[in-house]
């Protein structure tokens, strides 16, 4: 779906998938709530309690990657298939070695794609051969997921159901029938589940991660701040302790505290993990945009976030980290609705992330 150029063919992959990360659905998903309860309370919440008992330092990054890995892969997959990162540390390590020793070079494929393969026929390379050798073992660690939800695909139990794998397939198979095609060639079919799926496994655990990481160094630098909501947070019903003593409070409850809120979005505005560029094609037969008028079509423009956020009228003195901006007691309605139109965290229009409410649940 990311590199569907398409509208129409963009669109339609999105409308399968929508429904399944949508707000309601997700703070309503029994499968959502047993993912919640085993990563929070089974696997964080030991570590942070032994590094606070022991003293020892943890890499907040690295514990970040491993926890949102294990909640979106959870929630596409089912608990049962999804990963275990937060406690399989060797495992974890490796999986981020071969993800991250690919990351010099993307602009090769993603810029000058054709560069790498010319070079190659004259003895040459840009993308070394590690590259190679990382991606296919990714693309197998892929296609291994989605052969284990596939066989578990007629399940409807919380916590083995592989919620958006299973959405996926089932859309695919309604689209196919309702456009009259024969039955779909499975083996191309599995590749194209694994690709939409790998796109967005690894786009929801990394950006989160990235966001969590900088939020955590925020509240680091701002004891006051953490110590506010603290107390937000202990207005829950269940409280939220350690040793565990009930289940998490509900999602919508949760989603409902103005100063977490306010903390993540602040987050998310100065610290945007993906500041920039979002390419876009432009459509035919031309377009106006910025100010510019007739754009040929198929002409590749750029917006970023980076920029957006730091508009000084909008957002004054962009570059502090000031949760209050985004609190109602704070700002006139018409002040905050202004700085909301601004916030491209997630892009907008059709082209806007289709998994946001997955990434703001999973950071709240």
């Amino acid at each position: 779906m990311f590199t569907m150029t398409g509208s129409k063919t963009h669109s339609t992959r999105k409308r399968m998938l929508s429904n399944i990360y949508s707000k309601s659905t997700l703070q309503t998903s029994p499968h959502m709530r047993v993912v919640s309860n085993t990563v929070i309370f089974d696997r964080l919440l030991p570590i942070l309690q032994e590094a606070a008992m022991s003293g020892k330092s943890l890499d907040v990054h690295d514990l970040n990657q491993g926890l949102t890995m294990d909640f979106v892969s959870s929630y596409l997959f089912g608990l049962q298939n999804g990963t275990n990162y937060l406690q399989d540390n060797s495992v974890r390590k490796h999986w981020l070695h071969l993800y991250m020793c690919r990351k010099p070079f993307e602009f090769y494929a993603q810029e000058v794609p054709y560069l790498d393969g010319w070079l190659r026929r004259i003895g040459l390379r840009v993308v070394p051969k590690y590259c190679d050798e990382a991606n296919a073992m990714l693309d197998s660690w892929a296609l291994d997921l989605c052969d284990r939800a596939e066989q578990i695909l007629s399940s409807t139990q919380p916590g083995v159901e592989p919620t958006v794998y299973k959405q996926l397939k089932q859309s695919l198979d309604k689209h196919s029938a309702k456009n009259g095609e024969a039955e779909p060639d499975k083996a191309q079919q599995r590749l194209d589940i694994a690709c939409e799926m790998y796109d967005q496994l690894t786009a929801g655990f990394e950006t989160s991660a990235v966001g969590l990481t900088y939020l955590f160094w925020q509240l680091s630098r701002h004891p006051e701040v953490q110590n506010k909501l603290r107390e937000e947070l202990l207005t829950l019903d269940p409280p939220i302790l350690y040793p565990k003593t009930a289940d998490l409070p509900p999602a919508k409850s949760i989603d409902n505290l103005p100063l977490l809120e306010a903390i993540v979005t602040e987050t998310l505005r100065l610290h945007a993990p993906i500041p920039g560029i979002q390419p876009r094609v432009t459509p035919s037969p031309s377009c106006t945009l910025a100010g510019y008028a007739d754009i040929p079509p198929n002409t590749r423009v750029n917006a970023q976030a980076y920029s957006l956020h730091r508009n000084p009228e909008v957002f004054p003195d962009p570059e502090t980290w000031q949760p209050k901006r985004w609190l109602e007691s704070e700002n006139s309605p018409a002040n905050l609705e202004e700085k909301r139109r601004w916030f491209w965290a997630f892009g907008s229009g059709g082209r806007m992330c289709v998994g946001s409410n997955l990434a703001l649940q999973g950071m709240y």
